[in-house]
């Protein structure tokens, strides 16, 4: 397979590894952990004599970053030495969980036990009574559930946050209704000469929809690109219920209700096709149902629609207008469309914007990324039988999850956990998760049905909340200086190498973990002998081992705008989408066939104002949660002084006109409260949300206060207040759109 664009040596003659100045400097990728989604940023580390890093520095010679580095991969030597990372794996009785009752094990010894555990389950009761939680913080996360099939036998393998509501909804519905996995903004990242590419155009407009990139490169977008564009000429709109740092720089911003996506969409499809302002020419070749969605949009008029959303008439239609008359035109969609109750309508509407206004896969436009190696790691379904895989739960409620997707039920998990329905579960493998202090909504039911299970194994950095009220054996990680791995993520596919450095006590990386762990269960599935191995046998198709790739990082496959018409879309060769009628479905055929609804709709958060405005005078904020921050990511970083400085205690934003009224000073500690239950937070008074609005960060929980309190997780935590409960699609859920009501903490609470 042809590849192009080999960095090894830089333009400056660095190859991936010299000395300077006495010390060893080690070109590389930086990704979780600590850090953010794969961005994949380029990083020179630092390594005195004594194997020691010392500093890290942005590599200027990476052909997307070009040297900058954010915060946390700058303090990631505070976060490496910090002194309360797990060093050694360790175990302790099961009527001692929640206690400080440790005892240190060899690597041997915890695998022996876990193979032992295992083994017991699969015979006695099934593979499928053991369950795999992960998550997306270090580059493991995506090959979790090929391991549950291939080395835990488990058909059961999830994430923890409801309804899969981050990034998982916005690929499920571009993949049902283009064929193709999730559309991003073209910033030429595949291109030799980037912006200057003569194949590139640059987007005469950006739209950041619910997303701020800066602080977290979320879905492996470069957050910086939209800067560089912007410094050539692009014009930025942002459609965001804060005014945050990208709607201060946008030339347009919409400060819409938060939830209300979903309708904001579907008025700016009735201006843009009541207008005629559509691409007739690519509508009538590419598109089908375009009549239906012509005709469901006349139910979102304009004035409708902006009592819904709280933005103006005028606003929605000159957005609108500027979206069609601006080409090319490039989108970057966040998670907040995927934070409510039912997340595919809202997407939907979004994309749809830009299919009939044929911005797809043109440049400067929405492109379909080329993938390096599949996203899941690819090995291990096929030692399922069928009849194990129909044990996954949530296929009889979600039919969605059985294209496509190799994870079972989030929400209906937890209600198995706690039921014993279908079956009982036994036990369970947490790796890249801290559930019950990050992502896991309704943590404390959760943590509920985690302690009933008889054997629970939890892979982390640190002693965590969630390791430390369940755990049975835990498994100390590396954080990315002390591995070597593999960056191919989401978004454009780059082949990038993490390059270990150092080493603290004997944590280990994820893949080393799951390939020695693998070995034990089901060696047949699980043939290397080292992780270099394994991760050369995932870029076979390259061509290229991991030590070429090291040399020549980083690479990219050969990319092409318009694909659609060359059928490199379809496995059968011919022109077009990758769907059942080879076409963009408007209206969606496997909607359809689901028992779905075919096309995008609105549907009012519950609770909220729209819905239950009987429940708006005890709770009368809209809460919106998971807003990012620059000093940490997710529940990463508490520990590190010089971050924490940065934002030393979980806060919520609250307009000063809001807090005036209820005598809210700044920087004094409030209950946050609804129906589900409540959190502490410090009050920030800031214009940048609307009065009827508060917004809090996620992933709280405070390492000083010690680990038999569970770090007073649950005094902190957020996610009380948010419901486990998804939309009927299985898709989505109301971390963005829950109520509550603020009052002050009495001394002593």
């Amino acid at each position: 397979m042809k590849i192009f664009k080999g960095q090894g040596t830089s333009d400056l003659g660095k190859p991936w590894r010299y000395e300077e100045d006495g010390l060893t400097v080690i070109r590389g990728c930086a990704w979780s952990p600590p850090g953010c989604h794969p961005t994949g940023c380029g990083i020179k580390t630092y390594v005195n004599d004594a194997g020691e890093l010392v500093k890290v520095e942005g590599d200027e010679n990476h052909p997307i970053t070009n040297g900058r580095l954010c915060v946390r991969c700058l303090t990631i030597p505070d976060y490496v030495y910090n002194p309360d990372r797990m060093r050694y794996p360790m175990k302790r009785a099961r009527e001692d969980r929640g206690k400080d009752k440790w005892e240190r094990i060899s690597w041997d010894e915890a695998f022996d036990l876990i193979a032992e555990k295992v083994a017991y389950y699969k015979e006695t009761y099934g593979a499928e009574s053991i369950l795999l939680m992960g998550g997306t913080g270090r580059e493991g996360g995506p090959m979790l559930p090929a391991y549950a099939h291939s080395a835990l036998g488990t058909p059961n393998a999830c994430y923890t946050q409801s309804g899969y509501s981050c990034y998982i909804p916005r690929v499920a519905g571009t993949t049902y209704v283009l064929g193709a996995t999730y559309p991003e903004m073209d910033y030429a990242g595949g291109l030799p000469g980037r912006y200057d590419d003569p194949a590139f155009t640059l987007p005469e407009l950006i739209v950041f929809w619910g997303k701020e990139p800066l602080p977290s490169n979320g879905d492996g977008l470069f957050g910086h690109a939209a800067i560089d564009m912007m410094r050539r000429g692009a014009k930025l709109m942002s459609i965001d219920p804060r005014v945050n740092w990208v709607a201060t720089r946008a030339d347009w911003h919409l400060r819409l209700r938060p939830g209300t996506d979903a309708a904001l969409g579907m008025a700016m499809l009735n201006v843009i096709i009541s207008e005629d302002l559509y691409d007739h020419d690519f509508v009538d070749k590419w598109c089908y149902g375009f009549e239906e969605l012509s005709e469901r949009v006349q139910e979102y008029p304009v004035d409708k629609v902006a009592e819904i959303t709280w933005v103006s008439p005028e606003q929605i239609q000159r957005a609108a207008r500027l979206l069609a008359n601006s080409k090319p035109c490039a989108m970057q969609w966040g998670l907040a469309v995927d934070m409510v109750r039912e997340a595919l309508p809202a997407g939907q509407a979004i994309v749809g914007l830009f299919q009939i206004t044929g911005n797809v896969d043109i440049p400067g436009g929405n492109i379909f990324p080329v993938e390096l190696i599949a996203y899941s790691g690819g090995w291990g379904g096929e030692l399922i039988s069928d009849e194990q895989k129909a044990k996954r739960i949530g296929l009889a409620n979600y039919p969605l999850l059985r294209l496509g997707f190799q994870v079972a039920s989030n929400d209906d998990l937890l209600d198995t956990l706690l039921t014993d329905k279908p079956y009982k579960m036994r036990g369970s493998w947490l790796q890249t998760n801290n559930a019950i202090a990050c992502m896991a909504a309704d943590p404390k039911r959760v943590m509920e049905g985690l302690l009933r299970l008889e054997f629970n194994v939890v892979i982390d950095l640190f002693m965590t909340p969630t390791a430390m009220a369940i755990a049975d054996v835990v498994l100390p990680a590396a954080t990315y200086p002390e591995k070597n791995g593999l960056r191919l993520g989401d978004g454009l596919q780059r082949g990038e190498v993490i390059n270990k450095v150092t080493q603290i006590g004997e944590a280990k990386s994820d893949a080393e973990i799951n390939l020695l762990i693998g070995k034990r269960l089901n060696p047949a599935a699980w043939p290397w002998e080292t992780v270099d191995e394994m991760l050369s046998s995932m870029i076979a198709s390259t061509g290229m081992d991991i030590d070429e790739l090291r040399e020549k990082a980083p690479v990219y496959l050969p990319f092409e705008y318009r694909r659609y018409e060359t059928g490199r879309l379809r496995a059968d060769g011919q022109p077009g989408f990758n769907t059942a009628t080879g076409r963009i479905e408007l209206w969606s055929t496997f909607y359809n066939q689901c028992g779905l609804d075919p096309m995008p709709y609105f549907e009012e958060p519950e609770p909220g104002p729209g819905s239950t405005p009987e429940l708006m005078e005890e709770y009368p904020f809209v809460l919106t949660t998971g807003a990012r921050r620059w000093s940490s990511f997710h529940s990463e970083h508490r520990q590190v002084d010089r971050l924490r400085r940065m934002d030393p205690w979980p806060y919520i934003e609250i307009h000063p006109d809001a807090a005036a009224e209820l005598g809210f000073t700044e920087g004094e500690w409030v209950w946050v409260e609804n129906q589900m239950g409540r959190a502490k937070r410090t009050i920030k008074i800031t214009p940048i949300v609307d009065p009827r609005v508060v917004s809090c960060d996620h992933g709280w929980w405070l390492p000083e206060k010690g680990p038999e309190n569970l770090y007073d997780v649950f005094d902190v935590n957020i996610n009380n207040l948010v419901p486990m409960k998804c939309g009927k699609s299985g898709f989505g859920a109301n971390y963005k759109t829950s109520i509550c009501k603020l009052y002050k903490v009495k001394e002593g609470e």
